[in-house]
């Protein structure tokens, strides 16, 4: 159950999900972060975009998660959802296991579940100023917090560019890609994520946390 800005409740099915990586508009910034990945052994992509197809299933709202072992980490997405023709726009994580990355990318999405916002806005509704939203997100480290990403969609290629370089059809999500991690990427045992829109005055929060189980072999 999502929530629109209006306060309706509404029910979204989702059928197909996608999660778009390497997304950056600015290269010099896509490069960076396939560098800093890099240093956890992840090899760079086939190409640019990149379009991953995970199950349905992933999505969650729930406040918890739970990861094997402590190599995943969580990184703050705008989240698309088509349904009856409509566009919705919210917010969720990608969150990703980073051990497994280094063996393959798309088996490292489909590893963990994506936590999602409970309320979602209108795309048309804002797309005069989509890229001037704020995406961020940040993480508890020895008790305190502190940002982790932050940045606007400007820095992530068109919205309408990437929804128009897939097969997204009526029943598809897509997680829309990331800002680069300020100090690196790192695993966290708590997140807060908002996407802000500084015209209209509002946000959409997300907030979870991490419980890591055993790696048995």
């Amino acid at each position: 159950m999502l929530v629109t800005h209006s306060g309706q409740s509404i029910t979204l099915t989702v059928d197909s999900l996608i999660v778009a990586g390497w997304t950056g508009r600015d290269q010099a910034a896509v490069q960076h972060h396939i560098d800093e990945l890099a240093e956890l052994g992840i090899a760079p992509p086939s190409q640019v975009p990149l379009y991953y197809r995970v199950s349905n299933a992933l999505l969650t709202q729930d406040a918890m998660i739970e990861v094997v072992g402590e190599t995943s980490s969580g990184e703050v997405e705008p989240l698309l959802i088509k349904q009856n023709g409509k566009i919705w726009l919210g917010l969720a994580s990608d969150h990703t296991d980073r051990e497994l990355e280094a063996y393959s990318v798309a088996a490292s999405k489909q590893a963990c579940l994506k936590p999602m916002a409970s309320d979602v806005w209108d795309f048309e509704e804002i797309q005069d100023n989509l890229e001037d939203l704020i995406l961020r997100c940040s993480i508890k480290e020895n008790g305190d917090w502190v940002t982790y990403q932050e940045g606007t969609l400007s820095a992530i290629r068109p919205l309408s560019d990437l929804m128009a370089g897939t097969d997204f059809t009526d029943g598809t999500a897509m997680l829309c890609g990331t800002l680069g991690a300020i100090g690196g990427v790192r695993p966290a045992s708590d997140y807060r994520m908002e996407l802000e829109d500084p015209k209209r005055g509002r946000k959409i929060a997300l907030d979870y946390s991490v419980r890591t189980l055993p790696v048995i072999a």
